[in-house]
């Protein structure tokens, strides 16, 4: 999904000069680092937006072209250096005529408002006034508010530097799931399904893909095992796609490469209690599972926990998350082979989910 940033001109671009108002060229000098600052923006995948109040414009107190000459002089610098804005924004009234458009109002913005197609959670607003704070607050959005202690490099780490995590409530009349992941940080663990066995799958995730993990599930165990493991998988793989974001800088791949409906198999991944067990996966964005297990599990149920549902957990995970996923394991103790899957499992997902670089690996520019 696109992110965002809604940002103001004068006092956030470039520095505000003594009367408030830029107007002549002269006036003109760019805020300390900035230029830097949003070529690390966009190089990790976001579009810039500006909004400016621009009190009076148009009027003899503010001539058209007195603006529109340091205006375009102004975006062609930031032109020069590689930074386009995707809109300019302006709202030319005076706060006494009580327009819809002057922030910290929403009107200019409205048109984004309502277009869901972008990332709420990872886009901002940046400005360097209460009414930019205000305006983000009436978008739903986080702001960034210049001052002598928040400059635009605080501002690029502590955009660049968060956690990537999402919560995901699944609620039907045969399970309540809540499932929180954060994929940088593994210092929180809790797992309760209600299937001891299970809950031991998931820890295997948590631990060897060494993310964080919350889940919660009530269940309708007194019919059986089904709708807590197959909804349970459908809530961690949406909770992991959201958490991945636009998957810029990711690994992508788990150990080997899949392609759709094709693998090359290079080698085994692990070999636990002498058993092979091969993972490999591609966080594709285009879901496909091939579960060839070279065994049948010696056990029907492992403390409450059915082994036919291993396969149907896998495929569920991986459709919700727009996962490419091989899976095989051959002969061997039940319990063995269902955690080798498991443990293999989390050891690619670690690998693919791990951040590089800032590019998005896929030449097609999109994933």
């Amino acid at each position: 999904m696109k992110k965002y940033l809604f940002i103001d001109r004068d006092g956030t671009l470039v520095n505000e000069p003594y009367d408030y108002q830029v107007d002549k060229l002269e006036k003109i000098s760019l805020k300390k680092d900035v230029i830097s600052a949003l070529l690390k923006l966009k190089d990790n995948g976001y579009s810039f937006v500006m909004v400016s109040n621009q009190d009076g414009l148009g009027t003899q107190s503010f001539p058209l072209e007195d603006f529109t000459l340091c205006h375009e002089f102004i975006l062609n610098i930031f032109s020069s250096q590689g930074i386009e804005f995707e809109q300019v924004l302006i709202c030319p009234h005076f706060e006494q005529d009580n327009c819809t458009c002057r922030k910290p109002k929403i009107g200019l913005v409205l048109p984004y408002l309502q277009d869901t197609t972008w990332d709420r959670s990872k886009s901002y607003v940046i400005g360097d006034r209460n009414t930019d704070k205000l305006l983000a607050d009436n978008m739903g959005l986080k702001s960034f508010i210049l001052t002598d202690t928040c400059t635009w490099n605080n501002i690029v780490h502590d955009i660049l530097n968060q956690d990537r995590t999402a919560t995901i409530e699944r609620n039907t009349k045969e399970t309540q799931i809540k499932v929180s992941v954060n994929l940088d940080n593994n210092n929180f663990k809790h797992i309760d399904t209600g299937i001891g066995f299970f809950d031991h799958m998931l820890d295997q995730i948590a631990t060897h893909a060494q993310i964080g993990m919350d889940i919660t599930v009530k269940g309708d165990l007194q019919v059986d095992s089904h709708h807590t493991i197959e909804d349970t998988a459908l809530a961690l793989g949406s909770a992991i796609k959201t958490a991945l974001g636009d998957k810029r800088g990711i690994a992508r791949f788990g150990f080997v490469l899949p392609m759709d409906e094709l693998h090359a198999k290079v080698f085994a991944l692990n070999t636990i209690d002498d058993k092979d067990i091969e993972v490999c996966l591609d966080i594709s964005g285009r879901p496909y599972a091939n579960l060839h297990f070279n065994a049948n599990f010696t056990r029907d149920n492992i403390n409450g926990f059915e082994t036919q549902m291993v396969s149907h957990f896998f495929q569920s995970l991986a459709f919700a998350m727009g996962l490419t996923l091989y899976m095989q394991v051959d002969e061997g103790n039940c319990h063995h082979q269902v955690e080798a899957l498991f443990k293999a499992f989390a050891r690619a997902l670690g690998q693919a989910i791990k951040v590089n670089g800032n590019s998005l690996p896929s030449s097609k520019g999109a994933l």
